[in-house]
């Protein structure tokens, strides 16, 4: 088989190298890659967002599946188009992927089918916006409606703080359209974990959990981040509450599409808060989670390839999931100024020329690298995700960071407590 992977990160690194260890596969292309999944897969310049340009070279190249990573292409109609070209793709088509797409869409299915998530608000005055914050008082949650790459959310603590999100987000507009419309939220109480799903549409098969690190700083402090690190499996979450959680979540939000008239075929990541009256979700995303990909694939036993096409097939009933039992740990090393405004260019220091460490157990995935003349140079945002495996967290986290250790490059920053709550 021949494979096109579509993205750039380390969520793509990490389903590159997964798809990789399968003997089904003769070739596997991303598009448009980074140098250092470019050492596995055969990296194509197309961007993420030319879904014509796409689609004719998977024609052109007789692509037998596309997986698609980010959800900007999803969110496009990439699924779509290429579905009406008789091409296979994995991922939800253009009216399924609005469950990430917009919040407000995604919030008001949850409450017209009584599936538990926060109360809320949406607003497209942003008068009106002030006025229910001031009255309804804090902590709230501010959401920008649309994609914001992760970073359109914030937990407002103080009244200035959310009259100043709904500023920057609806007549500043910091996130450009995405927050001309915006969900205001009820705060809720407990701990956050990110479950992700594979689903045909009909049929939801979770798979195993992780702890998502969304903030920049240790100790949860700090502005919203794409994800700074994770582990899995999350030490909260055992057989019991994934079940309950696929019956009161997963399951009712696959059959409220149906409903209305959606097929949703793909992963749903579901972003929750386990509160003492159980869990609830805080958002919905419509790919793999990007760091959780990273840490959830290297304990899947199954071929990535068989369970990419069984959704694709609606045949998921025939799937059964099998784990690896060590745990993992998964640090982003992020480059100066991230998650804002941030640096390029600079030297990677401590890897080999294939981007890797000579470290048993531990995987490096590229998110943001160049490699210019010999030398590994960062390239975004996040640069890198060091992922270790242990045979229990302990471990785990200390190779990870062992690692960490070895890797360094100019104003490089990291949160150094991921896993500590698993211990």
């Amino acid at each position: 088989m021949k494979v096109l992977v579509i993205g750039s990160g380390g969520r793509e690194h990490g389903i590159v190298w997964k798809l990789a260890q399968s003997s089904q596969i003769e070739q596997i292309y991303c598009a448009p890659g980074n140098d250092g999944l470019g050492m596995t897969a055969r990296v194509v310049p197309i961007k993420v967002e030319d879904l014509e340009g796409l689609l004719n070279w998977a024609i052109g190249h007789e692509i037998d599946l596309t997986i698609v990573g980010p959800e900007v292409p999803l969110s496009l109609g990439i699924v779509d188009l290429f579905t009406e070209a008789g091409l296979k793709i994995f991922g939800p088509d253009r009216s399924a992927a609005m469950l990430e797409g917009s919040k407000a869409f995604a919030k008001d299915l949850l409450d017209k089918y009584n599936i538990p998530t926060a109360s809320y608000k949406i607003f497209t005055d942003p008068v009106e916006a002030k006025k229910y914050i001031t009255e309804q008082g804090v902590p709230l949650v501010i959401k920008a409606d649309g994609l914001a790459a992760g970073k359109g959310v914030l937990v407002a603590t103080e009244l200035n703080e959310a009259l100043q999100a709904v500023e920057e987000m609806m007549e500043q507009q910091v996130f450009g359209s995405a927050g001309s419309r915006i969900v205001v939220e009820e705060f809720l109480q407990g701990v956050e974990m990110s479950l992700l799903a594979l689903t045909d549409g009909h049929t939801v098969l979770p798979m195993t959990p992780a702890h998502d690190h969304k903030t920049v700083f240790d100790g949860d402090q700090g502005p919203n981040t794409g994800g700074m690190g994770v582990f899995s499996p999350s030490h909260l979450v055992d057989e019991e509450m994934v079940e309950k959680i696929k019956e009161t979540i997963l399951q009712p939000t696959i059959d409220a599409l149906k409903a209305e008239g959606i097929i949703y075929k793909g992963v749903l990541y579901a972003g929750l808060m386990l509160t003492e009256s159980g869990p609830k979700v805080l958002e919905f995303n419509v790919r793999f989670g990007d760091p959780e990909t990273q840490a959830v694939l290297p304990r899947l036993e199954n071929d990535l390839i068989d369970l990419c096409l069984a959704v694709v097939d609606e045949r998921l009933d025939e799937i059964r999931l099998s784990w690896n039992p060590q745990k993992a740990v998964t640090v982003i090393l992020a480059s100066g100024g991230y998650p804002l405004a941030y640096e390029k260019g600079k030297e990677i220091r401590g890897l080999d020329s294939t981007g890797q460490l000579d470290t048993e157990d531990v995987i490096i995935f590229h998110a943001g690298t160049r490699f210019v003349d010999g030398q590994w140079l960062t390239n975004g945002g996040r640069v890198l995700a060091v992922t270790a495996l242990g045979k229990d967290f302990a471990q785990a986290q200390k190779l990870a960071y062992q690692a960490v250790e070895r890797i360094e490059f100019a104003n490089m920053h990291y949160r150094q407590d991921i896993g500590s709550k698993a211990l």
